[in-house]
Parts: structure tokens; C-alpha cells; sequence
């Protein structure tokens, strides 16, 4: 029996799925996910599971896979536009979240105590060319 669909992606969590879900419907690509209720339900299984699944029809997939590669993997600021490294003014930057400070960590456990999400979350960049960390003020 032959395949109508076929997996593009893999995600994490669904909401990252949605957003290119989202992305391929704007382009014409008709669009469904496996495995999203599942993992909005109990987010742990994840991993266990396989992620969330985007699948697309097979005559779609050279397209989709298209689509994927021009989105940035790389962080944009509010209006669109590439994050530069201050050091070396690379484009490849991506984005990391800690719990490091002492306020950081005092709000993770509040957040985690009331099931509520975190408050204070320490944001830094990371420079995939020459590894510089940074901040943006």
C-alpha cells in the first residue's frame, strides 16, 4: 500500500509544530499533525513518543522541505530582522534561556510549586561562529 502522507518535521511540543503548520497552509501545503494531543496532554512523553509528527501529501514534499530550509533557525528581533553578533557580526545566533542567578532559580521553584510558568528567566544569546554569549540591552 502506498503512502499518501509523509513526515517533514519532527517538534519537541506542539506549539512549534503550529507555527510552520502554520507557515505551510500560508503557502497552499495542506497540513495535519500526529502525535499533538498526546503531548499537550502530558508534555513528559514527548521524547518517549517521538514528537510531535508534521506530515504533508507525498506530491507536497519537495515543496514543504523547501519552505522548512528558507525559515531562520537563527533569532530575529521583534521586527524581523537578524540578531548580529557583537563580536564577530555573524547572523548565526540562537537564543538560550537559564535558571543561573539566585532570583532565577527562587522564581523556577515558586513557578514550579503553583504550576505556573516561570517569571524571571535570565535570556542569552549564543554566537554559533565564535561561541560569544551575550545579551541584548
Amino acid at each position: 500500500m502506498k503512502e499518501t502522507f509523509s513526515s517533514v518535521a519532527v517538534f519537541q511540543y506542539s506549539a512549534e509544530a503550529q507555527i510552520i503548520k502554520g507557515r505551510f497552509e500560508a503557502e497552499g501545503i495542506e497540513t495535519f499533525l500526529v502525535d499533538n494531543h498526546t503531548i499537550d496532554t502530558d508534555p513528559l512523553v514527548s521524547n518517549a513518543i517521538g514528537g510531535v509528527k508534521l506530515k504533508v501529501r507525498c506530491e507536497d514534499r519537495n515543496r514543504a522541505l523547501q519552505v522548512l530550509e528558507s525559515i531562520s533557525k537563527y533569532s530575529v528581533d521583534d521586527e524581523g530582522a537578524q540578531i548580529t553578533c557583537p563580536k564577530c557580526h555573524s547572523s548565526k545566533v540562537e537564543l538560550f534561556t537559564s535558571v543561573k542567578s539566585v532570583k532565577s532559580f527562587f522564581f523556577f521553584c515558586i513557578s514550579f510549586l503553583v504550576n505556573a510558568l516561570p517569571m524571571h528567566i535570565k535570556r542569552e544569546y549564543h554566537c554559533a561562529h565564535c561561541n560569544n554569549k551575550f545579551e541584548l540591552k
